[in-house]
């Protein structure tokens, strides 16, 4: 079994091998103390989004109502890097706030194969309801 540590380690060195760039893994913290998120670094979380011109946040609650802009770091990743690390993790699609990774050793197996260019040996399962 891998533990958080190692395993936040492992995943950060892969990526960054293959990438030639840094990520930021993290390991969550308080309750959530298991869970590790991978997504860019902070001076690379620059985009965020605002209603498109004539919307508002109420009448605009689907995601079409909403366009992404560059702006000060403290916001999400960019697009092209949600498709990078969509690609070195072998998903079709990364979220704007970056990848959560459950707490369990299965899900530990299964992305730091992800992340070193396997297929994984493991899928993690859901243990929550």
């Amino acid at each position: 079994m891998n533990d958080r540590d190692g395993t936040i380690k492992r995943i950060r060195a892969a990526l960054k091998r293959r990438s030639g760039r840094a990520w930021s893994v993290k390991g969550g913290r308080g309750t959530a103390w298991g869970w590790i998120r991978i997504d860019a670094p902070p001076a690379r979380r620059t985009w965020h989004s605002r209603p498109r011109a004539g919307f508002t946040a109420d009448t605009a609650p689907s995601i079409t109502g909403w366009e992404e802009y560059l702006g000060k770091p403290g916001g999400h990743m960019s697009r092209v890097d949600r498709f990078e690390l969509a690609k070195l993790l072998g998903l079709n699609v990364v979220r704007s706030q970056g990848v959560s990774i459950p707490a369990s050793s299965d899900y530990y197996r299964e992305y730091i194969d992800r992340a070193e260019g396997r297929e994984p040996s493991v899928i993690g399962k859901p243990y929550w309801d």
